[in-house]
C-alpha cells in the first residue's frame, strides 16, 4: 500500500502544498495560481485539493502532514524582539499581536479546520485527520534543497529573511541524514538587507527584489564602501552583522529608518515614480555586498567541511546573478539550486522532513534530480481545452506537434509574441515552458514589446533566454546545465557587439535601447543573460519548439517570460491563459495543440478595471 505525505507552507506569504508518494515528488502548486491573488499567504486550500484530487485519493489516505516551520517559536521571536525595543515599535505590536491570538497562536486547529474543510470539497465526509507535525523552517528549506539534488553528500546553505531565528544557516547532507554546522540569527539578515534597499528604492518587499537584481546592471557601485563602513560588518568568513540602528523592520511597519535615509541623503523612493541614477547605483552596490558574503560563506564552508557539492535554498538563492559568480569561481564542483528556494518550497522540504526524518525512508538520490523539470502542477488534456474553446466560441485550429512547431517558428520569425500553455504548470516562481511567453531573441524589438505592451511592466526589466541544453555553450559563457533558470551567464563574446565611443559614454536607462549582440532581447546592458537550459528529457515539447526554430533561422535560443502580466501570479488554467491573451497585445496563443490567432478572435473592449485589478507593485 503506498505511503502518502503532504506538506503545506502557508500564513506568511507564498503558500503551496507539496505531495509525496512512497517519498517520491509527485505535484506541488503555490496557492496564488487558483486562488489569483499574488504571493497569497492563506491556507492553501486550492493546492491541498489540487494535490489529492490529481490522484484520485483523500486525506484518509495521507499518512502525515508535515507544517514548513514551529510557530511558537516565531512567536516567541516576535516577543523577545519587540521587549528588547519597547516602547518602540507599539502599533506594529499591537497589530501583530491581533493576528496571533486570533489565529496563529492556534495554529494547529486552524490547520485541522481548513484540512476538514478540503476533505468535505473532495466528496469524503470523513472527519478523521492525519498525524500533524512540524518542521523548522530552516530545516524545510535545507530538506528541500539536498533531498531532491543529485548528490549522495553534499553542504546546504540557506538564505532568506528570517525563519523561526535563524535568517543564514549550514547544514550537512548525507544519505537520508542533514545535520546543523551553523546559524546566523534574526535580526542580522542578508535577505532583510536586501529587501531593505528593494523598499528604500520602492518596489514591494518579498516581490520586488528580483526588480531591485535587474536594476543593478543599469548602476555602478559606487555605494559599497558606505554599505560595508555604516550598516554592515563582514567577516572573512562570510558571517555578518549589522548596524540595527539604521534599520526598522524588528520593530515596525518600514523596512529602513531615519538615520538610513539620512546616511543616503534621502527618503525612500515611493512607488511608480521616476528611478533615478541614484538608485540604480544603489541596487548596484548592494548586488556588490551580496555577492561578496555569498562567495565568501561558499569559500569557508568549503574549507570547513572538504565536501565539494554545494546545495542552495531560501530566498537569497533566487539571487541568480549572485548564484552566477558563485558558480563561475569554481568553489564547489557541482552546485543545485532549488528551485522553488522561497517559503513556498518549504512546502516541499517539509514533507521530505517527514518522510525522510520523521518515517526514516532511506533517500533514492537520482543522477540529474527529483524535481521532474519542476513540472509538478495541474495540466490540461486537449479534450479539456478544445471543449473549453468551443464553449466560449473562440475560433482555434488543432495541429499535430511536427506542423504546430513548425508553423511557430514561423510566427516567431515574424516578430509575433506567442503565449504557450503546455503540458504541466511550473512549480516555484519561474516559467521554464509550462506557461510562458515566447519571442525571437534576435528582434530588437522584442523587449520593449513585451515589458510595454504584453507584460506592462517597468521598460529596464530584462528577459530571459531558452537554450537547446546542448547548443548553451555556443550562446552563452558556461558549460553547466541551468534547468532552473537559476543562474546568469555573460553572452558568447562572438555574439557580442562593441560599443561606440558615444554609446560607451551613456548613463543608466539611456543604455536599454542599445543592442548589445545579436541576441539583443535576452542581453542586458552589463551582456549578461539569465540563462534556462532546455532537455529533451524534461520537456519534450518545448525543447521540440525551440528546434524547429533553430532549423528554421540557425538559433537555438528564444525569449521566455512567465505568462501573466505585472501584479498577477503566472497563469494556471486555458481560462487564465485566454484571459491574459485577450487582454494584452500577444498575436498568438498555443493551448497545448490548439493554436488561436488574435486576428481572427472577437474584439473585446480594453477596460482601465481590468487593469486596475492588478496590483501596481
Amino acid at each position: 500500500m503506498s505511503s502518502y505525505v503532504l506538506g503545506l507552507s502557508c500564513y506568511y506569504h507564498d503558500s503551496a502544498a507539496a505531495l509525496l508518494k512512497d517519498g517520491e515528488i509527485i505535484s506541488a502548486a503555490q496557492e496564488e495560481r487558483f486562488s489569483r491573488k499574488k504571493h497569497d499567504s492563506s491556507f492553501p486550500k486550492n493546492a491541498v485539493f489540487y494535490c489529492l484530487k490529481s490522484h484520485g485519493i483523500s486525506l484518509t489516505d495521507v499518512k502525515e502532514i508535515v507544517y514548513y516551520e514551529k510557530p511558537l517559536i516565531t512567536f516567541e521571536r516576535l516577543l523577545e524582539t519587540y521587549l528588547g525595543t519597547a516602547p518602540r515599535g507599539g502599533r506594529s505590536f499591537v497589530a501583530a499581536m491581533q493576528v496571533w491570538l486570533k489565529e496563529k497562536l492556534f495554529l494547529k486547529t486552524e490547520l485541522k479546520k481548513n484540512l476538514k474543510a478540503v476533505q468535505k470539497s473532495l466528496g469524503f465526509h470523513s472527519s478523521k485527520i492525519p498525524i500533524l507535525l512540524f518542521s523548522e523552517h530552516h530545516l524545510s528549506h535545507a530538506a528541500a534543497a539536498f533531498y531532491p539534488s543529485p548528490f549522495k553528500e553534499s553542504v546546504i546553505l540557506c538564505m532568506d529573511g528570517v525563519g523561526e531565528w535563524a535568517t543564514t544557516s549550514a547544514w550537512i547532507g548525507k544519505g537520508k541524514d542533514i545535520d546543523p554546522l551553523w546559524q546566523i540569527s534574526f535580526p542580522h539578515s542578508l535577505g532583510l538587507l536586501y529587501s531593505a534597499f528593494t523598499y528604500y528604492c520602492g518596489f514591494k518587499v518579498n516581490s520586488g527584489e528580483y526588480k531591485l537584481m535587474g536594476l543593478a546592471p543599469y548602476g555602478e557601485s559606487k555605494y559599497v564602501d558606505k554599505i560595508k563602513d555604516n550598516l554592515i560588518d563582514i567577516k572573512e568568513d562570510g558571517t555578518f552583522r549589522l548596524e540595527m540602528s539604521y534599520f526598522k523592520y524588528h520593530r515596525g511597519f518600514r523596512m529602513t529608518g531615519r538615520k538610513f535615509h539620512k546616511l543616503f541623503g534621502r527618503p525612500p523612493r515611493q512607488g511608480e515614480t521616476e528611478l533615478t541614477q541614484f538608485h540604480m547605483d544603489l541596487a548596484a552596490s548592494i548586488q556588490v555586498v551580496t555577492e561578496e558574503i555569498v562567495l565568501k560563506l561558499a569559500k569557508s564552508l568549503r574549507e570547513e567541511t572538504g565536501i565539494n557539492n554545494l546545495c542552495l535554498a531560501g530566498g537569497v538563492a533566487l539571487n541568480c546573478v549572485a548564484n552566477g559568480k558563485l558558480l563561475q569561481e569554481n568553489i564547489f564542483d557541482d552546485i543545485w539550486i532549488q528551485p522553488a528556494s522561497g517559503d513556498a518550497g518549504s512546502a516541499l522540504g517539509a514533507a521530505l522532513v517527514g518522510w525522510h526524518q520523521h518515517q526514516e525512508q532511506e533517500r533514492v538520490v537520482n543522477i540529474s534530480d527529483s524535481m521532474k523539470g519542476t513540472y509538478l502542477g495541474p495540466e490540461f488534456s486537449n479534450v479539456d481545452i478544445i471543449n473549453y474553446l468551443e464553449q466560449i466560441k473562440a475560433p482555434f485550429h488543432t495541429n499535430n506537434d511536427h506542423k504546430l512547431f513548425e508553423q511557430l517558428a514561423e510566427e516567431l520569425e515574424k516578430g509575433h509574441v506567442i503565449g504557450w500553455f503546455n503540458g504541466p504548470m511550473e512549480f516555484g516562481p519561474r516559467a521554464l515552458g509550462g506557461r510562458s511567453i515566447i519571442g525571437d531573441p534576435r528582434n530588437q524589438k522584442m523587449q520593449s514589446v513585451m515589458n510595454l505592451k504584453i507584460k506592462y511592466r517597468e521598460s529596464f526589466r530584462p528577459f530571459a533566454p531558452s537554450v537547446l541544453e546542448e547548443d548553451v555553450s555556443n550562446q552563452f559563457e558556461m558549460n553547466a546545465k541551468s534547468p532552473y533558470m537559476l543562474l546568469v551567464a555573460p553572452v558568447k563574446k562572438e555574439l557580442c557587439k562593441k560599443m561606440t565611443e558615444e554609446e560607451d559614454k551613456l548613463f543608466g536607462i539611456e543604455k536599454l535601447n542599445i543592442p548589445r549582440s545579436s541576441l539583443p532581447a535576452i542581453t542586458h546592458v552589463d551582456y549578461s543573460a539569465r540563462v534556462q537550459t532546455v532537455s529533451k528529457t524534461t520537456n519534450s515539447r518545448y525543447y521540440e519548439l525551440i528546434n524547429a526554430f533553430k532549423r528554421k533561422t540557425g538559433c537555438p535560443t528564444i525569449v521566455n517570460t512567465s505568462f501573466n502580466v505585472r501584479g498577477e501570479p503566472i497563469v494556471c488554467t486555458p481560462q487564465d491563459a485566454y484571459r491574459c491573451f485577450m487582454r494584452t497585445e500577444m498575436d498568438v496563443l498555443v493551448l497545448q495543440n490548439q493554436i488561436l490567432f488574435k486576428s481572427e478572435q472577437p474584439k473585446v473592449e480594453k477596460d482601465e478595471t481590468w487593469m486596475q485589478e492588478f496590483e501596481l507593485d
